[in-house]
């Protein structure tokens, strides 16, 4: 494969990333240190380290959500590293999919709305048809109108699910996806995220203590006091 079609082919691209963030009594923490991440479109990436690594850090950074010290980045074929921050949230509502180990439903929006906001963000016009529609692929069509607190741990994360790939992003980032579930709920949420991944041809950045399920991905990172080995 020669290197225009592997620059064509790049859905993340981060050279010499670096993040600082203010710690107690201002003073500059180093976060993450000259990160550098290439990955392919369709491919599915595991992130493995201990706590405190950096791993969601470098999450956040391909999101958008927090702005590099130093660096360029390089993401769904637009150069994030100077975008503001309404071009951001735009660029998110388009491209990026995010699933959280804390599921982050808004509580006082059903099932069902949960996932149709995120559509019309995303400029949808029929965003609740669509959201049901997502609801009923992740199995919980029959739990459309519950509002979080009365759904199960694993039926919260398949709402999360349905909301992530709903817009049908190129990038779906996951941040310890099974974290809050038993082993059974875990087992079948992962098997719903890879399915789905591979249905729309997504590319998966998945954050995971888990070495079975890093296993699962074509490759896998390790991050250590912010810095990441195996680009």
């Amino acid at each position: 494969m020669n290197m225009e079609r592997i620059k064509e082919n790049t859905i993340i691209s981060l050279d010499n990333v670096s993040l600082t963030l203010p710690g107690p009594g201002k003073i500059p923490v180093p976060i993450l240190h000259n990160i550098n991440l290439h990955v392919q479109r369709g491919e599915a990436v595991s992130l493995v380290g201990p706590s405190g690594s950096g791993k969601t850090s470098l999450l956040m950074l391909i999101a958008g959500v927090e702005k590099a010290s130093s660096g360029r980045l390089e993401v769904a074929g637009q150069d994030i590293t100077d975008m503001s921050e309404d071009r951001l949230a735009a660029f998110r509502h388009q491209h990026v999919g995010v699933v959280f180990q804390n599921f982050h439903l808004i509580p006082t929006m059903t099932a069902l709305e949960n996932v149709s906001v995120a559509l019309e963000f995303a400029g949808h016009e029929d965003a609740g048809k669509e959201a049901a529609e997502w609801l009923e692929k992740v199995g919980i069509g029959n739990r459309i109108s519950h509002y979080p607190e009365q759904l199960s741990g694993g039926e919260q994360q398949r709402v999360a699910l349905a909301r992530a790939f709903a817009t049908q992003p190129a990038l779906l980032l996951a941040d310890e996806p099974t974290g809050n579930l038993d082993a059974k709920n875990g087992e079948a949420v992962i098997d719903m995220l890879f399915a789905l991944k591979e249905e729309h041809g997504s590319t998966l950045v998945l954050i995971t203590h888990d070495k079975e399920l890093a296993a699962k991905t074509s490759r896998q990172l390790v991050m250590q006091d912010g810095r990441l080995t195996g680009t």
